[in-house]
């Protein structure tokens, strides 16, 4: 009986699924068609604010028992499939391949869009400014560790956008060829990874050496030359380097988070759910930076980040760089930003962006 009811369900299965490929096949049609208006009116086959919507409206409409996570997930895929077919994409991001940059990158693109490791964050911008990239990915701040001040540096002088932001959830795993802890001699990792996971690795591997390398990446190339070493890396250079799981999430802190960058040309339409990252100057003068908050504080806009930067031509002056809760189409923050070049030496707004969510 069991049986029977077992191979009832799967036929049933198998009727669903051929109506999911149908229904999959007409919304790529679909997507098609809408590849072919854009590149009519000159526009980019990628809007993140679109997609923002996409998500939302999935949010709204899904029943169960399937997550929103999950949900997500499945449709980041079909977007990214579609997308494809509309035009290729092209993404770099801080390599090499398998590190938490690439993981970023899939979490936000999908899978089916063409990934360019780069050795250095100027490599990524580099290569987004002289058009040979769509897109690139870099990191801005660690929850842990504090702002990228490269990626700062070149958000001064880019002339790209800010076009969206992921958060992503750093879990470290322990890599290996080996089976078995206890087999293990040697830890390579990041120095960052090292010290994200050193109170662990001072319980479960006291007598191992600690070597650092250049990335997570790196470490897990090196695991596959010594036999007796582990990797600090992600699961997906597990996968990719074809190595064992000794151990999962082993970061000292839970809630370890990187923010990153989506970096590229153009801007968004406002999504309803926007951030503004703005670079500002201020006099050198007694209640400079005061004077420039006043106008935030008088359209009730939430500021939702301001942190200082030095800059590189002048010793002991300072750029900030300023998030807040809108975009700058918005009526409130263009009356702001409008009141603020009266009020500061020099502002940049670096791009209006769909919130990404922490997770």
């Amino acid at each position: 009986m069991a049986v029977k009811s077992l191979k009832k369900l799967r036929g049933e299965l198998q009727k669903k699924d051929k109506i999911i490929i149908r229904l999959l096949n007409e919304r790529a049609e679909l997507a098609v068609e809408v590849g072919k208006i854009k590149d009519e009116h000159g526009l980019n086959a990628r809007d993140p604010s679109q997609e923002s919507k996409v998500y939302d409206h999935l949010t709204k409409v899904n029943e169960g028992p399937l997550s929103e996570e999950a949900l997500k997930n499945i449709f980041r895929e079909i977007i990214s499939s579609s997308r494809a077919m509309q035009a290729p994409t092209t993404v770099a991001y801080l390599g090499p391949e398998a590190t938490f940059a690439h993981l970023a990158a899939q979490s936000h693109f999908g899978k089916s869009v063409n990934f360019s490791p780069q050795s250095t964050i100027s490599d990524v911008f580099n290569e987004v400014e002289r058009g040979r990239i769509h897109y690139g990915v870099v990191p801005v701040e660690n929850s842990s560790e504090g702002s990228i001040n490269l990626t700062l540096d070149r958000l001064i002088s880019t002339p790209l956008n800010i076009r969206a932001e992921i958060f992503l959830r750093i879990n470290h795993f322990l890599l290996s060829t080996r089976k078995k802890i206890d087999e293990i001699k040697k830890v390579y990792s990041h120095p960052q990874a090292l010290s994200q996971c050193q109170d662990w690795l001072r319980k479960n591997l006291p007598h191992c050496s600690l070597f650092e390398v250049e990335s997570t990446a790196a470490a897990t190339r090196r695991v596959l030359e010594d036999k007796e070493g582990a990797a600090i890396g992600s699961n997906l250079a597990a996968s990719t380097y074809g190595l064992m799981i000794i151990a999962e999430e082993i970061e000292d802190n839970s809630s370890n988070t990187t923010r990153f960058l989506i970096i590229g040309k153009g801007g968004n339409e406002p999504s309803g759910r926007d951030k503004t990252s703005i670079l500002l100057g201020t006099p050198h003068a007694p209640g400079a930076l005061y004077n420039s908050l006043e106008p935030f504080a008088r359209e009730q806009i939430n500021l939702m980040k301001i942190e200082s930067h030095p800059m590189k031509d002048r010793m002991w002056e300072y750029l900030f760089f300023v998030d807040f809760d809108g975009h700058s189409e918005d009526d409130k923050i263009k009356k702001c930003l409008e009141d603020l070049k009266s009020r500061t030496s020099f502002i940049k707004v670096l791009g209006s962006y769909p919130r990404g969510e922490v997770k």
